[in-house]
């Protein structure tokens, strides 16, 4: 009894420690998939503004603060590439951020455009005192005058920083680098391609359009093969040059990580419930332990109590019977009170074996002797039996159509059909009838008690299979000790069978058996 409800705790504490761990590694999941899209979003987004540089373009001022973010979340990254030579300076941002790369760092005090060798130039000063020369087209560096006392003995003055060094170390990062470039016109037409790789795809002209008329689209788009890019595309704001820029994300790299992470996820899971259901069943036992010794004895004492009381009730109905014997032909009032005696040492003796019964069954000491049986022959002798006891009351017990052989044990198979024609009888007014009938469909066989009675109420016939469960004060009959159905339940489940009931009030009741069928050879 109490391995069902252990196993109902386990169950339950580790579906409860399940669904805490899936909410934990599926917050993680979630956190690290938003995470990897909101970097993307803003390095497409830092990426665009840079292009919108090159190109010398008015940035559109949504994303001036993507800019922004960006510097600050990679410590102040400089443009991703440095523009090439062209008829068009570079602005006094871009100029602002190589200054930092040659510089390696610092704080801009003025910066302003000036001539240097007869070269339109950007003229960059520092707060330390650094002053920094850019060609104001390509961007290159002209002169740097650096302070003595700033630099060491060993550094010159003359060598200028890097600025690819300065780009590797800031700008090309994964998110950067995995960026390419198409440049359109209105139809979607690739201009001329900047990247030094090979593009993925070819331009989406859906998000062309919607960016043409909305000035900019941010959408996933998914290739044959199944692997997914994350597209920016904006209108340009420049009359000349490309309509629009379509900046993409190839998500492999991020997809083959968030794979990853959802196999450890879900290897950690796995153990985790191995353990905690160890655990839950370990710790369900130890919490029905005192229930469980405390329901053991109690079973105990059941079965210690009906063998004991079987043999007083045998003796009290064996002397009854003697002096019932002994005092023929006296008073009719002593023959009747010894009747009263034997009917109740019959009640005695029938509510000793039910709980006798119910002990066995409970502890799983009852044996069975599964053979078929053929219920033509059962049914009809049962028909028979309780046919004279019917036909005192003025109930009609017929047989209907009966066929088919069952595997059970017979003996508790007639005892649960008696408890049910008794159970039947006792709600069936005189002039009522009870049919007896079985039938065989695929692998089962089922065997059906209907009577013609009061039925059941709604309320009460979820509960009639629950011991000493009585539902006879609505019905209008008194007597039942509420066991005869849990014990007919407890035999045709020993049995691995089934029982139910169906009542309307009023109009009679049914109960119908399941059992295995005798397979056809």
């Amino acid at each position: 009894m109490f391995n069902g409800l252990r196993l109902q705790m386990t169950l339950l504490y580790t579906l409860s420690a399940l669904a805490l761990i899936a909410l934990v590694g599926g917050g993680g999941y979630l956190i690290v998939d938003r995470y990897f899209q909101d970097v993307t979003d803003l390095a497409l987004q830092h990426k665009m503004t840079h292009e919108f540089h090159i190109l010398a373009a008015p940035i559109p001022l949504e994303l001036i603060p993507a800019d922004r973010d960006w510097s600050i979340l990679r410590d102040n990254a400089a443009p991703l590439s440095r523009p090439a030579a062209s008829q068009i300076p570079i602005t006094r941002d871009q100029a602002t951020h190589l200054a930092i790369s040659y510089h390696g760092g610092g704080i801009v005090h003025d910066i302003k455009i000036t001539t240097e060798s007869d070269r339109l130039s950007y003229e960059v000063k520092f707060e330390d005192g650094d002053e920094y020369y850019l060609d104001a087209y390509s961007g290159d560096l002209i002169n740097a005058k650096v302070l003595d006392d700033v630099l060491s003995p060993s550094q010159p003055t003359a060598t200028p920083v890097d600025p690819v060094a300065s780009f590797s170390e800031s700008a090309y990062d994964a998110e950067l680098a995995a960026i390419f470039v198409l440049p359109l016109d209105k139809n979607g037409r690739l201009l001329f391609d900047p990247n030094p790789y090979a593009p993925p795809l070819a331009p989406d002209k859906d998000a062309l359009g919607v960016a043409l008329a909305s000035g900019r689209d941010l959408r996933t788009i998914t290739l044959a093969d199944g692997s997914r890019v994350r597209m920016l595309t904006y209108r340009l704001t420049r009359s000349d040059g490309p309509a629009a820029l379509q900046l993409g994300r190839v998500l492999t790299d991020q997809e083959h990580v968030l794979s990853e992470l959802l196999i450890v996820l879900l290897a950690l899971s796995g153990v985790s419930l191995v353990i905690l259901g160890a655990g839950s069943w370990w710790l369900a036992g130890r919490a029905l332990s005192p229930a469980q010794q405390a329901w053991e004895r109690q079973q105990s004492f059941v079965a210690s109590a009906s063998h004991e009381l079987r043999t007083p009730l045998t003796l009290m109905r064996a002397s009854a019977e003697v002096a019932m014997r002994s005092i023929e032909g006296e008073s009719a009032d002593q023959r009747e009170l010894l009747g009263d005696v034997l009917t109740e040492a019959d009640h005695m003796r029938r509510l000793v074996d039910d709980l006798l019964t119910l002990s066995r069954l409970d502890s799983g000491r009852l044996k069975l002797d599964r053979s078929p049986v053929d219920l033509t022959d059962l049914l009809g002798d049962i028909q028979r039996q309780v046919g004279r006891i019917s036909g005192e009351r003025g109930i009609a017990i017929s047989l209907g159509q009966v066929a088919g052989v069952a595997i059970a044990d017979a003996a508790r198979l007639r005892q649960v059909l008696l408890i049910l024609l008794d159970n039947a009888m006792r709600y069936t007014p005189a002039g009522g009838q009870i049919a007896l009938s079985a039938e065989q469909r695929g692998q089962h066989i089922q065997i059906q008690v209907a009577d013609s009675g009061s039925g059941i109420p709604p309320e009460h016939l979820p509960h009639v299979f629950e011991r000493f469960y009585r539902a006879d004060q609505a019905r209008g009959v008194s007597g039942n000790a509420g066991l005869g159905l849990p014990i007919a339940k407890g035999l045709i489940d020993a049995q691995q069978g089934k029982i139910g009931i169906a009542s309307a009030l009023g109009a009679g009741t049914t109960v119908t058996i399941t059992l295995q069928a005798l397979p056809s050879r």
